[in-house]
């Protein structure tokens, strides 16, 4: 039961983390316009990157440690100043290399990217980590809600106009700097204060630089469709292709918190030697995601057409070709998710996880090569989903030798079947009726009726795993 309380703690800290800019997509994308948003997303594709080198594998890699020493709280605040140290002193050196770079190589939008150095500050401030380990995901929702509530109110106060993009931009890094503030007096009843000579930060330096590679490498895939499409496309293909990529992933963030929340759980299981808890665990959660992520990929394909123009407004009618393009990466992710997050990564299989993250990366850039000149953001979409499909494929074949992979896909045709005709059903009714809340609302409500009764009817697995949860309560 802990676990699924976890689960819906971060599958709010995962929605809020995006609800700011999703709230606000239908004011923004209108004040702003397709080009003003693809300048915000072109140069804070490239702060990422900063952002990422200079948290090395930190996040991953402290919320590992925290919860093999979750036990011992002595231990624990030592491993939590130590990596703590070694993640202010490797964002400093991101910021000085950014800023040094913006200065002398940037000319067009170097007011923009200057803004944009917020975010490498929130990320040295940044101890959720912490938090994860401790598979404590309350916290973060409660300061989410608050500061994304508050960052919401002052963009419909603040943005008026396209030239505004500044004030937006710069409202979005001070409300991630806000957030991660907020996480630091919680750590007072939590941790206790360990003498420095102790903290021995150079000690995680190794290890989180081995979780850095398959961290920077996904994040690779993830950011070059925008990269590439500002350079070799046009800053509007980008706002296309961006607020696409938005609505999909927001989408996907309520079927991935069961990643963050089995990280620490499986990494425990694993340092007790529980091994057959481990792969019990990964054959439940990836049914769960299986059963979650194919009705909402079916029904964001099924309502994307007309639902991008009427969200975002006239100018983005290409955009519900882009999210009926990407929405399959939902499915392709959430299978991921569980392999790579959950399995690969808290059992120390790192190289196997890095080996799939570096196929998808490869196959997202050379596809991005051939399908950008030629289709831009259509083949940006083209090239994600195929990309993530590549990551799914290798995780699994890595696996073969300790997982029965008949077993994961044995009840896959189940949520399948009642998926696609969900899918058939929502769609040409979005064909018949105009969109309107009330009209998506109802349409949803068949969509989950039609997939519920479906999923019953061929007795998926997940109905008796629903009920025996509900029978605990």
């Amino acid at each position: 039961m802990q676990v699924i309380k976890n689960y819906l703690y971060n599958a709010g800290y995962q929605i809020l983390l995006m609800f700011a800019p999703i709230i606000t997509t239908p004011y923004i994308s209108r004040v702003l316009g397709p080009h003003a948003s693809g300048i915000n997303s072109y140069t804070n594709g490239w702060v990422t990157f900063f952002c990422l080198i200079g948290q090395l594998g930190i996040t991953l890699y402290g919320n590992r440690e925290v919860a093999y020493h979750r036990d011992d709280k002595f231990e624990r605040s030592r491993v939590f100043w130590g990596i703590e140290l070694l993640q202010l002193g490797t964002i400093c050196l991101s910021l000085l290399a950014y800023l040094t770079v913006v200065l002398l190589f940037s000319s067009t939008f170097k007011v923009f990217y200057l803004l944009q150095t917020f975010w490498i500050i929130a990320a040295g401030l940044d101890v959720s980590w912490y938090f994860m380990g401790m598979e404590d995901f309350k916290k973060t929702v409660v300061r989410n809600t608050i500061v994304k509530l508050i960052s919401i109110c002052l963009i419909f106060v603040v943005v008026k106009q396209e030239s505004d993009l500044w004030k937006y931009i710069l409202l979005l890094g001070l409300a991630q700097v806000g957030g991660n503030i907020t996480l630091w007096p919680y750590l007072r009843d939590s941790i206790q204060w360990v003498a420095p000579k102790y903290w021995k930060p150079f000690k995680h330096l190794y290890p989180s630089l081995i979780l850095f590679i398959p961290t920077i490498t996904t994040q690779v895939y993830l950011v070059v469709n925008k990269l590439m499409l500002g350079r070799i496309g046009a800053q509007d293909a980008l706002g296309q292709f961006d607020y696409a990529d938005k609505i999909v992933k927001l989408v996907l963030a309520i079927v991935t918190a069961t990643g963050t929340v089995m990280l620490p759980h499986v990494a425990n299981k694993f340092a007790k030697g529980d091994v057959k808890g481990v792969r019990q665990s990964l054959y439940h959660s990836f049914e769960f995601v299986t059963a979650l992520a194919v009705p909402m990929m079916f029904g964001l394909m099924a309502v994307a057409k007309k639902f991008a123009p009427w969200f975002l407004g006239e100018k983005y009618v290409p955009t519900g070709t882009i999210i009926f393009i990407e929405a399959p990466v939902i499915l392709f992710i959430a299978w991921s998710n569980v392999i790579g997050t959950q399995y690969l990564m808290p059992v120390k299989r790192v190289n196997e996880f890095t080996a799939s993250v570096t196929a998808g990366a490869v196959t997202n850039i050379v596809l991005n090569f051939f399908l950008i000149p030629h289709h831009m953001s259509n083949g940006a979409a083209v090239a994600t989903v195929v990309a993530e499909f590549a990551v799914a494929a290798v995780q699994l074949q890595c696996v073969r030798s300790t997982i029965r992979r008949r077993d994961l896909f044995r009840n896959f045709w189940r949520y399948l079947l009642p998926g696609a005709l969900m899918c058939w059903v929502v769609y040409h009714l979005n064909e018949m009726m105009s969109m309107s809340i009330i009209n998506l609302a109802f349409q949803a409500a068949v969509g989950v009726l039609i997939y519920g009764l479906g999923i019953m009817m061929l007795k998926a697995p997940i109905v008796e795993q629903a009920k025996a949860i509900l029978s605990k309560k």
